[in-house]
């Protein structure tokens, strides 16, 4: 499994997704996909998108990645994740064949979701991609629209070591006179985007050229979420909206949905604005997303994200200096193959840390991990495990302080 070893499980080629999509039928051209890569967003977006598409009636297939408590959470229909004895019987009938093609844990998993979105008879799909984009094995959906959301130093060792590199692995999903949007207009990356549309034929729209937020605000009571208002080219065009999802960096992420609920008006799916709106008011009811801002309990105000490469961490942090508290508890643990000094440098040093290892292969040890941050000046204890490391943060905290728990994906999952 890629997500828990590392390198090891990295396949850069679509022999084996195209050896499998021909064993089962060619499933994922059996219904017009979404298609959404990027580095950081691309889940936030396919979940408010497929939100989107629900409150319209239709029954719409979401396949993301990684999940956090469930493995069935990265496979869902109409927000409902796929019954265990799908995923039970799919493995059992086609072993064999597994046996013969070798294919990775997220060869196999896209196979299924194709399989089983095929056989619920969806109407949509939105499907984003598990890392890069051109050799992923979401690269063979039928798309109708693709999305790029930003492009940041991930993944480095797989898709290149600039900006520049990733953009060209992201651009490989836009596809001959198929509309592409991308979420964020990097200069380093804007004309390789520019230059694939041409080479393709298709219409690009940069979403931050043409939507923009104001009046931000953060709702940490209940119902919880944020409250904004979108602008479209300089005019007001949605005020007073209400998202589900409270995280600052959502802005970016809800620039680029309005585009594509645009784009998707023009390929005749007729989505009006209150369909926009219950769409993002009601996202984490309709799709199930957790760990992005999620609110844990509220006195003292206990938050995390999931939010692990350098952008992410950039963002979560700009969000947490604009909050009110006494005294902040950071609860932190990383995996072993990031850039660890680069992202502990973005963290504050006015924080008290409770170190942790997510429990998984790929985890940094605490340890490590407590010796690198004191050594930038970050303060605080290891601990030896999440848990333990929540439990000690909740005792130290008075309910007038804040507590934070993220750094990866593998800690947040084992608390929320």
């Amino acid at each position: 499994m890629y997500h828990r070893i590392g390198a090891a499980a990295y396949k850069a080629n679509l022999d084996n997704t195209l050896a499998l999509n021909k064993l089962f039928g060619n499933p994922q051209l059996n219904f017009p996909s979404i298609h959404v890569a990027g580095t950081n967003g691309k889940g936030s977006v396919s979940h408010m998108i497929a939100s989107v598409l629900q409150s319209k009636g239709l029954k719409t297939g979401l396949y993301t990645s990684p999940h956090l408590k469930d493995f069935r959470e990265r496979i869902r229909v109409n927000g409902k994740m796929i019954p265990k004895s799908n995923v039970i019987t799919f493995v059992n009938k086609h072993k064999k064949d597994f046996e013969t093609i070798n294919p990775s844990f997220f060869e196999i998993t896209f196979a299924l979701a194709m399989e089983y979105f095929s056989e619920q008879k969806i109407d949509i799909a939105v499907v984003e991609t598990g890392m890069g984009g051109r050799l992923d094995s979401t690269n063979t959906v039928r798309s109708i629209l693709s999305i790029i959301t930003n492009i940041g130093l991930d993944h480095t060792q797989f898709l290149g070591d600039t900006l520049q590199k990733i953009a060209v692995e992201k651009a490989g999903i836009i596809k001959p006179g198929i509309p592409v949007i991308i979420g964020k207009t990097q200069a380093e990356t804007k004309n390789i985007f520019i230059d694939s549309a041409k080479e393709n034929e298709c219409k690009i729209v940069f979403a931050d050229q043409v939507f923009h937020t104001e009046n931000f605000h953060f709702i940490c009571e209940p119902p919880f979420g944020s409250s904004l208002s979108m602008l479209q080219n300089g005019n007001p065009y949605m005020p007073d909206l209400l998202c589900a999802l409270g995280g600052i960096y959502q802005q970016e992420n809800l620039q680029t949905v309005m585009a594509a609920c645009q784009m998707l008006n023009n390929l005749k799916y007729d989505i009006g604005e209150k369909i926009v709106r219950n769409g993002l008011k009601n996202v984490i009811k309709n799709t199930g997303l957790m760990g992005r801002w999620q609110i844990i309990s509220e006195k003292p105000l206990t938050l995390c994200d999931t939010g692990h490469n350098a952008d992410g961490i950039t963002q979560v942090v700009q969000q947490l200096q604009q909050m009110k508290f006494n005294r902040l508890h950071i609860v932190y643990g990383m995996v072993n193959d990031k850039d660890i000094s680069g992202i502990l440098k973005l963290l504050p040093l006015d924080a008290t840390y409770y170190f942790c290892k997510p429990n998984i292969p790929r985890g940094l040890d605490a340890s490590l991990l407590k010796d690198q941050a004191e050594s930038i000046g970050l303060n605080g204890k290891k601990y030896n495990s999440v848990s333990q490391a929540l439990k000690f943060a909740q005792e130290s905290a008075n309910e007038n302080d804040l507590i934070f728990i993220g750094g990866s994906t593998f800690v947040v999952a084992e608390i929320v």
